[in-house]
């Protein structure tokens, strides 16, 4: 634990240099003398102390869990017993679900596409076949899964796999039509193969094509159905080695499935057709159906229709059996969507999905093949979605899915996580998540995972529909949704919820449990920027702030063309860009939107995107922020209190001289020299160069503009109500020669290569050189952060008061001052003053976070209201007054006397003392790349700053002496998804968007990477497998069961010898010793290995024992049933057989 003294900070100050290469020079009074990070002292008295607890044991990166849907799925399998579901993906990726708590994650190291999963049923283990023509055995057995064993094939491409129930021989066909035999235990080849030559008759001159189908007779298990491309399916008898029979169709094969009782097969065609085979007919088909074909009138075949990719014959005891199959449409139905058709006696049933379908499997009560199958659901694996239906119901509903995020329904734009909410929060989510449940859904539970999605907000319900053909402004500016949301804002004290869409709105809800009927209030708000693209530095010291009062501009009211709607052709002006919903609307239980604000054309000019929010509920103010300036708004009186450019937020104090425009022409911009861009910016399917801020995107020919001033106009429900305009102040006329700003970080360049289904590997160039040539022109400064908290606004000032710090692109640190009415009652009619304090800080880079410490060093939480419901009905909840929380210092109010700012840029970060505004700590984060994301979180009860560098790096920082303690090059910025979506959160975790449809959670905690193990579920659980049916003595005997087949005998080396070294490589996996990882080393290690070894032995043996038992009485009845046939016999064999006597 290390102590930081502040005695000597007078001395210290002096004696610094702030030319340095780790310490920088500042602009105005906020800047002056400062340390390197870690080393100098604060200001303050001589009995200020500062413990810094964390070090760099405390931190260690690791992921945890992965959320969503696989992106890119191409298989899944099913495992009946365990209950738990397979997802293979084209990137390399295995996600297996199951129970509560069980949602894994598992990468192949190749990265090649899965073709195929086979569970070992009730095994615990997976196997895998990837497109690299490899074989993975995966041990489901431990938390994290691992390979056990991998086989590589050489000189052939795997094209389908099975593994028979209770079986460790794996079947796996190949490209070339031959079938080979793996022995799962050891991962090895067995010597017994099946040529394609000899499977087919000799007198065949064609290849029979890949082998897409393999399944072992449910009769006998002596007996593998091989199916081949071309349409030939032969039965080879594994015992004689040769093929028993052979069935041929003119149409390609695309998947066969076995009747029960193994009497007969299905095969599904590229024609669409459905044809059905009798063992004891093979020279034709026994049944030919087109189900989705045209009837000919003069009874010719149906004419064809599309390929039926898969089908699955299913018995059923007491029902028709079920014929389950995916495609076979109509050609002439181009349109058509994917669908899924259920055949069950006479009725067809077409469910039409909403994209293409992957693969599907029917959920059967039993796993034994020669069983009847009793299906009861269907898995359906689509391209971004996965669905049951529920078999067991006649209308085929399909179950609701449970997942608590669906983040495929749409392309996620932005993330925020939240790890310490309070306690009452979640379930009042849960319980007004659940009321939400749609109709039409099957009222069974999820038969693979049980969770229930928390909470889901439709934010786009606050606006009218918009008609094909209408013309809106949103369609000139927004290329894809313009309902997409770029920034959210959450309170989970107050409950207050707070979006910013891509179409320039910000929407502000309340938590309510009662639903309401009532219209929705909404706000327009110009915000305009007018300024010479040159700016010119002022000396490099600036003199004294002058009082706040000389700084606001001159306001002037303007009447007349603030409601003007521009008419077609003309120049449009003051209207949004979407339109509110003014009827009432029914708000159901959960978030509510309360008011809507929404920038508006200016001068034929389109509203620039959002790119800073910030809400407080205990002011009741909403502050939000883009290129142009800075606007704050009163949710409770529904007033816009700001509207202001950024460069008259300064004042006197504008470090840089600006030069007013010229007048613009009167043009009609097109929508490709607008700034916004729609969504494809965040997933590009083709090379752009794209020029993307922290939170939001700039065009490099950026719009004019002029100011606006504050209003305290009031509004009306239903009702528009514009700002209004006021005239240009405080302009500056050219000074000495401009020079152009070298762009910030608000400004990268970003260079993303052509994507392709094949390569998804973007790359992520940065181009940051400072020089004017290597940069465009830029000359807004955004506003990129905001944060209200209590504190100091001015020098010198001895009291805390509420704020609200604004950072800029170009690493300006404003302070608003906010003037509260004094009592509640005050506040629901006296309007709020705002005004700029006058206080200028600056930092290197955009600025991207603040925070504020008391003079401990303990984090102040900004102020909040404790949550009431608006709808309440009970009356004492109605008329209760706000309850306010506010800060109160950690100790002794006289010890108060001074608080910590932590201000973090995208280069560097500073801590600086207020209210005197002296730098106390500076640290250079990064020369040569920049910060995406920083947050001062907690951890261990105490805080730190959180950075993630463009370049892939993962940074702590203690507070507030900025000392640096983890620098992790974990995660290389490949793809800018990741750059926009990642964020850190208090107590040690993170998340980012992974793929378009998956996020993914890690940690920085030591303390939750060691307690990791035993948060996670259990893949596999000891579960007694079912019994099978008992088929009656005379079936037994005589119905050709294959239990009297023994493979080992017939593939094992002994009598099948060894397979060549050439044709497939073994490759040891690392599933073993990742097993034991999550076990304490030394004897701990040795006994965790040795109770799971004894556990795995108890388990056998106890089913060695019921096997016993099992045999043992069917043994004994068989010996009674065989003692009643034999007596009678006996009897009449000694009435014939016995020997006369006779004389002689």
């Amino acid at each position: 634990m290390k102590k930081f003294n502040f005695r000597k900070v007078l001395d210290g100050l002096t004696a610094s240099s702030p030319g340095g290469s780790s310490s920088g020079g500042g602009i105005g009074a906020g800047s002056g003398s400062m340390h390197t990070g870690g080393t100098a002292g604060a200001a303050g008295t001589p009995r200020d102390e500062i413990q810094e607890i964390l070090s760099s044991d405390y931190f260690q990166i690791c992921k945890t869990v992965r959320h969503g849907f696989p992106y890119l799925p191409t298989a899944l399998a099913f495992d009946p017993v365990q209950k738990i579901l397979a997802v293979g993906t084209r990137t390399g990726a295995v996600r297996i679900l199951g129970r509560p708590g069980v949602d894994c994650y598992c990468q192949h190291e190749s990265g090649a596409a899965v073709l195929q999963l086979q569970f070992l049923i009730n095994e615990g283990a997976l196997v895998s076949a990837s497109a690299d023509d490899t074989l993975h055995l995966w041990n489901l057995r431990q938390k994290r899964p691992a390979i056990l064993h991998s086989l590589k094939f050489n000189r052939e491409r795997i094209t389908y796999c099975h593994l028979p129930f209770q079986s460790k021989w794996l079947y796996v066909g190949t490209e070339r039509g031959n079938t080979h035999i793996v022995n799962i235990e050891s991962f090895i080849l067995s010597g017994y193969v099946i040529m394609w030559n000899k499977a087919i008759e000799l007198s065949t001159k064609t290849h029979p094509g890949p082998v897409v189908h393999l399944s072992d007779s449910p009769r006998d298990e002596g007996k593998l159905l091989i199916g081949y491309e071309n349409g030939t399916v032969v039965l080879w008898d594994l015992r004689s080695k040769r093929a028993e029979l052979r069935v041929y169709y003119d149409e390609a094969i695309h998947s066969v499935d076995w009747h029960h009782e193994g009497k007969q097969f299905m095969c599904s065609h590229s024609d669409g057709s459905l044809t059905l085979w009798n063992l004891k007919s093979p020279s034709r088909p026994f049944q030919i159906t087109i189900p989705h074909g045209k009837i000919q009138r003069d009874g010719k075949k149906p004419e064809s229709c599309k390929p039926i990719l898969k089908v699955e014959y299913k018995t059923c005891k007491s029902s028709e059996p079920f014929i389950i199959f995916s495609g076979g449409l109509s050609y002439d139905k181009a349109c058509r969507r994917p669908s899924l058709t259920i055949m069950h006696g006479k009725a067809i049933t077409v469910l039409e999905m909403d994209h293409p379908i992957v693969d599907f499997l029917t959920l059967c009560e039993t796993p034994y093949p020669n069983e009847f199958q009793e299906p009861y659901a269907v898995v359906v694996l689509l391209e971004k979605d996965l669905i049951v239906v529920d078999l067991t119901q006649s209308n085929f509903p399909i179950f609701e899915n449970p997942y608590p995020i669906d983040i495929h329904e749409s392309p996620v734009t932005c993330t925020e996580y939240f790890a310490d909410c309070p306690p009452d929060l979640i379930p009042v989510l849960y319980s007004v998540g659940a009321k939400h449940k749609k109709q039409g859904y099957s009222n069974k539970e999820w038969p693979i995972i049980t969770l229930q999605m928390l909470y889901k907000l439709k934010t786009s319900k606050v606006f009218e529909k918009q008609k094909l053909g209408e013309g809106k402004p949103t369609a000139e500016i927004v290329e894809e949704d313009p309902f997409a949301i770029q920034m959210m804002y959450w309170c989970p004290e107050s409950r207050i919820f707070c979006v910013a869409g891509v179409s320039a709105y910000v929407i502000v809800y309340r938590f309510s449990k009662h639903e309401v009927n009532t219209e929705i209030v909404s706000l327009e708000v110009r915000l305009q920027y007018d300024v010479e693209d040159d700016i010119t530095p002022e000396p490099e010291i600036i003199p004294p702030f002058p009082d706040a009062s000389s700084q606001l501009p001159s306001l002037k009211s303007l009447s007349g063309s603030t409601n003007t709607v521009a008419c077609e052709g003309m120049m449009k002006d003051s209207i949004p860009c979407l339109s509110v919903k003014t009827r009432p609307v029914r708000m159901p239980p959960g978030y509510q939107a309360e008011l809507v604000i929404q920038l508006v054309w200016v001068d034929g000019e389109p509203p620039q995107q959002i790119t800073s929010l910030a809400v407080n509920s205990a002011y009741g103010l909403v502050a939000f922020g883009n290129c142009n300036g800075l606007a704050v708004v009163d949710f409770m009186q529904k007033t816009v209190l700001l509207s202001m450019g950024t460069i008259d937020l300064y004042g006197s104090s504008d470090p840089y001289q600006r030069q007013p425009r010229s007048p613009r022409k009167n043009k009609q911009f097109t929508a490709d020299n607008f700034c916004m861009r729609g969504l494809s910016n965040f997933y590009p399917d083709l090379t752009k160069r794209i020029r993307t801020s922290y939170q939001s995107k700039f065009y490099k020919d950026h719009v004019n503009g002029h100011c606006t001033s504050p209003t305290s106009q009031t509004c009306s429900s239903g009702k528009r109500l514009p700002s209004t305009d006021v005239t240009k102040s405080n302009r500056r006329g050219p000074g000495r020669p401009p020079f152009r700003k070298a762009q910030s970080a608000a400004c990268m360049e970003i260079s993303l290569p052509v994507t392709t289904e094949e390569n998804r590997e973007n790359t992520f160039s940065r181009s940051r050189s400072s020089s004017v040539s290597s940069i465009d022109k830029e000359s807004k400064e955004a506003i990129t952060a905001l944060y209200f908290m209590e504190t100091f606004s001015r020098k010198n000032d001895s009291t805390v008061s509420p704020c609200l710090w604004v950072g800029t692109g170009l690493g300006m640190v404003l302070i608003i001052s906010l003037n509260l009415p004094a009592t509640e009652e005050l506040r629901q009619t006296e309007p709020v003053m705002v005004s700029p304090s006058g206080t200028v800080l600056t930092v290197k880079g955009a600025v991207l976070t603040f925070s504020c410490l008391d003079c401990m060093g303990t984090f102040i939480h900004p102020p909040y209201e404790v949550w009431r419901d608006p709808n309440s009905i009970d009356d004492s909840e109605k008329t209760r007054k706000r309850k306010l929380v506010m800060y109160s210092p950690s100790s002794s109010q006289d010890m108060g006397d001074h608080q910590f700012a932590v201000i973090c840029s995208e280069k560097q970060a500073k801590v600086f003392s207020l209210p005197s505004q002296t730098c106390l700590y500076v640290h250079n984060i990064t020369e040569t790349s920049f910060l995406l994301r920083a947050d001062v979180v907690t951890l261990c009860n105490s805080i730190c700053l959180a950075c993630f560098c463009a370049n892939g790096h993962i940074m702590t920082m203690s507070l507030p002496s900025l000392r640096p303690m983890v620098d992790v090059n974990y995660l290389p910025v490949t793809d800018m998804r990741i750059a926009r979506t990642f964020c850190f959160t208090n107590e040690g975790q993170a998340l980012y968007l992974s793929s378009p449809t998956e996020i993914q959670r890690l940690t920085y905690s030591q303390e939750m990477c060691d307690s990791l193990q035993d948060m996670l579920g259990d893949l596999f659980t000891p579960v007694e497998t079912p019994e099978a049916q008992n088929r009656g003595f005379l079936k037994g005997l005589f119905g050709g069961s294959g239990q009297a087949f023994d493979r080992e005998e017939l593939f094992g080396e002994a009598s099948a010898g060894k397979a060549s070294r050439s044709l497939a490589q073994h490759i040891p996996g690392s599933g073993g010793i990742e097993g034991m990882k999550g076990a304490a080393g030394g004897v701990i290690g040795d006994l965790a290995r040795a109770r799971l070894a004894l556990d795995e032995r108890g388990q056998r043996l106890g089913e060695l024992d019921e096997k016993t038992a099992s045999m043992m009485a069917s043994a004994e009845a068989f010996s009674k049933h065989a003692h009643e046939v034999w007596v009678p016999c006996t009897y009449r064999w000694r009435e014939f057989a016995l020997p006369r006597v006779t004389q002689s």
